[in-house]
């Protein structure tokens, strides 16, 4: 049974959120700020975290950053704006994905199943295959992706939308094409969203990120691997 720690400062949308998952069969820890959550995680494993960006004592971007320090698995950002710049905010400080309230929840759901399912492959037993791009090495059976020999870590979301580059090297990817494959979803803002994880990964995989050698733009149509 996976388990999903859900932190909100309203009680409500907490036990709304709690029944959902638990009738799903997920196991739901609860916190009502971002300092709780942390404490939660030192006790417990947790798959995956539906974090309230807004909260008092410590918000869910301050609690991101400290728990991106340690922790890897998806995190998922809830917010009752639905304003680009929140969105935005989420995803540069290492979220996974986002929701708006009031929730929907058939399509909250789907994106914690998405995201555990891309979370716990990391695990699992792949193809035999590994693939290089210059120094980029992607070994898909360990899940492993080093940079002239060191490993660097990636979220299960950064080593999704690599792996997809990857595979097709030279072949160019718009946002829509990328949100689909790897958030297997109508890509709603999938140029905002897109376009933050490939500057994190640069920032991972590139010696400049502000000139890539290998996670190419094509302006106007997407991106590629050289």
């Amino acid at each position: 049974m996976y388990t999903v720690l859900v932190c909100d400062d309203d009680k409500d949308i907490v036990s709304a959120l709690k029944i959902y998952l638990t009738a799903d069969g997920y196991n739901v820890l609860t916190a009502y700020n971002g300092r709780e959550a942390l404490d939660v995680l030192k006790e417990n494993e947790v798959h995956l975290i539906l974090l309230d960006i807004m909260m008092p004592g410590m918000d869910g971007v301050s609690a991101l950053v400290k728990l991106r320090e340690a922790y890897n698995m998806p995190v998922i950002f809830t917010t009752a704006k639905s304003e680009d710049n929140d969105i935005i905010l989420g995803l540069n400080v290492g979220a996974d994905d986002y929701v708006t309230k009031p929730f929907n929840p058939v399509e909250l759901l789907a994106r914690v199943r998405s995201q555990i399912r891309r979370y716990t492959r990391l695990g699992a037993k792949p193809a035999e295959s590994v693939i290089t791009a210059g120094a980029i090495e992607i070994d898909d059976a360990a899940k492993a992706v080093r940079v002239d020999g060191e490993e660097v870590s990636l979220t299960p979301t950064e080593y999704d939308i690599l792996l997809l580059l990857a595979r097709a090297p030279g072949k160019v990817f718009s946002p829509a094409e990328i949100y689909r494959e790897v958030w297997h979803d109508e890509p709603y803002s999938a140029d905002a969203t897109v376009a933050v994880h490939i500057r994190h990964l640069r920032e991972k995989i590139e010696i400049d990120p502000a000139k890539p050698r290998y996670l190419k733009v094509v302006w106007g149509q997407g991106y590629k691997i050289n």
